[in-house]
């Protein structure tokens, strides 16, 4: 039903200033979608009051931020199934970080917390209108599975005391873990087996249908069992008494000091929802035509946290799981996004009395499950198995994240990727090729058993773009393959993606010293459209010579060099 309703709205897709996920929407899709909102709202809202308690919020806030969310990205984004709402990746990092600016539960952390969803809004937005969605591929794979096992054991740091029952250990991480575990002895039995036994549902579930509404099921069990067995008596803690909140427009009041003092982890905060934002749009690709448009996406969870800043709530994320069930059900349109926000309002406004009654630790055995979940174990036994040297980008990213200030370890985990990236760029050799006996393929020497070559011709490339990184190093290695009798270097320049100032600058330098030495020198195969474009503008094309510039190898050894030899 879906792809069908795909088809038939595609071409109008980008002519939709706003409710680009309605273009092509039909009366008949109104089913799906409200099936699909059923099943978000049952597997959104014990999660959605689990987080928001995560982010040092009442649940009722977490209610707030599910519908700024589809609200926000319902008008604004493009993608047709993304859910956007209170996120357990981003409300430890944001929580952690507010609770030294602010007392957690304050006025002045509920409004330190809207100001940041504004910052991250804003910054979301102008990502989106400019079009940086290459900003989300700054975290690599392995350090985005460390700092996802970071989270999740900050989330089993805090939700541990709600499930054992005791009270909450302060100070750095380790030092929690230590006072846990010297706290085990008196753990309140029946908090323990509601936890474990919401946990164990969820698990159960999860092994038979994801679309199972597990978290529902775990948290109202908990709930009728504590109510029947009167478990309050027994030192279960619940919820109790909840005011219902409607969303209400304001400007949080803070202090320029305040503001100050989150602009850091606005950006870091930011990084981390558009890399979120930018794998679930493109794991869960709605238009298939046109595959998935990261940069309205931007601007849909950037209004949305817009929204969610000025209704008094927090950060909002994009979720990969409830964007899955979107799918799983069938749905068309960001109206089961609506539907599941609409029954998140109800519940917020009429359902205070069964709210009341919910213990925490069953809301704590819903993120230890979120916690065992994005522990991405086989990842990291895969990069065990294919590269040391990430793995170690695993461990030390997710030691950042657990040792340190959450979002000083956050922040480490972004420059460590970086760094990671530009490593790799430069150890990008510098490789001498050699001619496949008995054809025209030049390839690198080493891959061959026995390779030709050509008196007086070296034939090199850089397998990498030909950057500040690497440009001196290029250079050492022609200057190193220079002998007497050289007559001709040709470059094959396929991997050269791109050529910045001071490789342009570089490169020019090596064309003029070699020309000087009587030296000819030629590029082949530069197929990269942005490198030749390069090349014109900063006048390399002109200077080596259009005569000089070939689609192979071969052609220019056989173009500007007389007679071959084996």
């Amino acid at each position: 039903m879906a792809q069908t309703s795909l088809a038939k709205g595609a071409a109008p897709a980008r002519a939709w200033p706003v409710l680009r996920s309605f273009a092509g929407w039909r009366w008949t899709d109104i089913g799906p979608d409200l099936v699909a909102g059923l099943t978000l709202a049952a597997i959104a809202i014990p999660s959605q009051m689990a987080t928001a308690k995560l982010a040092g919020f009442g649940p009722q806030v977490g209610f707030l931020a599910l519908i700024a969310g589809a609200v926000g990205f319902a008008v604004f984004g493009a993608n047709r199934w993304i859910l956007v709402g209170a996120d357990s990746t981003i409300a430890p990092i944001f929580a952690g970080a507010l609770a030294v600016v602010a007392t957690s539960g304050s006025a002045d952390y509920a409004a330190s917390a809207a100001a940041l969803a504004l910052g991250v809004g804003l910054v979301l937005v102008l990502a989106g209108v400019f079009r940086l969605g290459f900003v989300a591929d700054l975290l690599s794979i392995p350090v985005t599975t460390g700092f996802l096992a970071g989270i999740a054991v900050h989330i089993l740091a805090s939700q541990a005391p709600a499930v054992l029952g005791v009270a909450s250990p302060s100070g750095p991480m380790m030092t929690k873990f230590v006072a846990l575990g010297a706290l085990l002895d008196e753990s309140n039995p029946w908090t323990l087996g509601i936890g474990l036994g919401v946990l164990a549902i969820m698990l159960a579930s999860e092994g038979l249908s994801p679309r199972i509404p597990s978290a529902m099921i775990a948290v109202a069990l908990a709930t009728a069992l504590t109510a029947a067995l009167h478990l309050e008596s027994h030192g279960v803690a619940t919820l109790g008494a909840i005011a219902g909140v409607a969303p209400v427009l304001s400007i949080p009041s803070v202090s320029f000091q305040t503001v100050r003092d989150i602009a850091p982890l606005v950006l870091i905060v930011s990084v981390v929802v558009m890399m979120q934002t930018a794998a679930t749009a493109r794991s869960f690709i709605s238009d298939p035509a046109r595959g998935p448009d990261v940069d309205r996406d931007f601007i849909g969870v950037g209004a949305a946290n817009l929204l969610a800043g000025f209704t008094g709530a927090f950060p909002v994320n994009a979720s990969p799981p409830r964007t899955a069930i979107a799918v799983e059900t069938g749905g068309v349109s960001q109206l089961g996004a609506l539907v599941c926000a609409a029954l998140a309002l109800a519940v917020s406004l009429f359902g205070g009395d069964w709210l009341a009654q919910v213990p925490h630790a069953a809301l704590a055995g819903v993120l230890l499950f979120v916690a065992l979940r994005i522990v991405r174990a086989g990842v990291i036994a895969d990069v065990w198995r294919r590269s040391a040297p990430e793995f170690a980008l695993v461990v030390a990213t997710t030691l950042a994240i657990v040792v340190l200030p959450i979002e000083e370890g956050v922040g480490i985990g972004i420059m460590l990727s970086i760094l990671h990236g530009v490593w790799t760029t430069t150890r990008a050799k510098t490789v001498e090729y050699e001619r496949i006996p008995g054809s025209t393929i030049w390839w690198p020497r080493g891959a061959l058993e026995r390779g030709e070559t050509v008196p007086g011709v070296r034939v090199i490339g850089l397998q990498a773009p030909l950057s500040f990184l690497n440009a001196y190093h290029f250079q050492q290695a022609i200057e190193a393959l220079l002998e007497p009798g050289m007559k001709l270097v040709v470059i094959e320049a396929n991997a050269i993606v791109e050529i910045d100032y001071t490789g342009g600058k570089v490169l020019g330098d090596v064309i003029g010293r070699l020309r000087g030495e009587g030296v000819d020198i030629a590029l082949a195969r530069l197929e990269s459209v942005r490198a030749q474009q390069s090349l014109a503008r900063q006048g390399l094309e002109a200077l080596i010579g259009k005569d000089h510039l070939f689609h192979s190898v071969e052609e220019a050894v056989t173009a500007l060099h007389a007679g071959r030899s084996g």
